[in-house]
């Protein structure tokens, strides 16, 4: 693959990566100021916030191989369920409550698996559209 090509599909893949994170991030908002507060809303909010770090990541660093993408998602998100342990998340929600969108409030172990679920489906349709690239060279 030559320079160009690889620099035209980093750019391109930066571009999805932005378009994506604002569809997902329109889709959450409607998600949580439209539908009732269920179960299967709470499991979508955090497909769909796993969905908006994986694309963040994406159109940040394009370049980087979809296996690292995915650990740096799953860490982030990880991370944010952990520290609702702390109190911080809903302290600063209350304060700011934009920020309990991207910092949730309270820690529930089933994020956890729904955080894992999504970011293993993400990486492995990320792994096979970049193969399919590859061998379209």
């Amino acid at each position: 693959m030559t320079d160009v090509t690889r620099r035209s599909r980093t750019r391109t893949r930066r571009v999805v990566g932005f378009a994506v994170l604002l569809m997902v991030i329109a889709a959450g908002l409607c998600v949580h100021l439209f539908l009732p507060d269920t179960a299967a809303t709470d499991i979508a909010g955090d497909a769909l916030y796993a969905v908006a770090v994986y694309a963040f990541l994406i159109a940040i660093m394009p370049g980087r191989h979809p296996l690292l993408v995915g650990a740096v998602t799953l860490a982030w998100c990880v991370g944010i369920e952990l520290l609702q342990l702390t109190g911080v998340p809903l302290a600063a929600g209350n304060a700011f409550p934009p920020a309990m969108l991207v910092l949730g409030t309270v820690f529930d172990p089933r994020d956890l698996v729904v955080y894992a679920a999504a970011t293993l489906v993400l990486t492995a349709a990320d792994t096979a559209l970049s193969r399919g690239r590859a061998k379209g060279t």
